[in-house]
């Protein structure tokens, strides 16, 4: 199920993130939360709902390791993965490394896509947004579009 929202939080001097009520509402979880943190592909964070990621390792354990551009992909998607829990205030803690990685520093915006959630540093969140297409239907139109008079060569 997707998450909405776009929420703006604060680490506090151990980098611990409260993640807001409004999204822990919205995560499988019953009470216990576990999390594997990342790495992002651009530079931010990702987090997972620890089955989301089980379900994202299965997508990607069959790549071959014997491939370089394979063991590439896998070595920098993998890098820095943290399993985490939320504690008893609702906060996950992000290691010092992953925070540097991307350029986290106090002030966070927890943006979703779709079962996942990129956590971002205002900065580089408020450049992405400014690298927004003018008009998002010829993106839409790009990525989701299909002539509606598709029809088969070999019919």
């Amino acid at each position: 199920m997707p998450y909405f929202g776009e929420y703006e939080c604060k680490l506090d001097s151990k980098g611990r993130l409260r993640l807001p009520s409004q999204l822990i509402r919205q995560m499988e979880g019953k009470g216990t939360y576990d999390f594997v943190v990342h790495r992002g592909f651009e530079k931010c964070l990702m987090l997972y709902e620890k089955s989301t990621w089980d379900k994202i390792v299965k997508e990607v354990e069959n790549l071959n390791v014997y491939n370089k551009k394979e063991r590439q992909f896998l070595r920098y998607f993998f890098r820095g993965a943290t399993l985490i829990s939320l504690d008893s205030a609702d906060r996950i803690l992000l290691s010092k490394r992953q925070l540097e990685a991307a350029g986290i520093e106090g002030e966070v915006i927890l943006s979703p896509l779709n079962d996942r959630v990129e956590i971002w540093s205002p900065e580089n969140y408020n450049k992405m947004l400014a690298n927004e297409p003018d008009d998002l239907s010829d993106l839409a139109e790009e990525v989701l579009g299909r002539p509606s008079f598709e029809t088969d060569e070999n019919e």
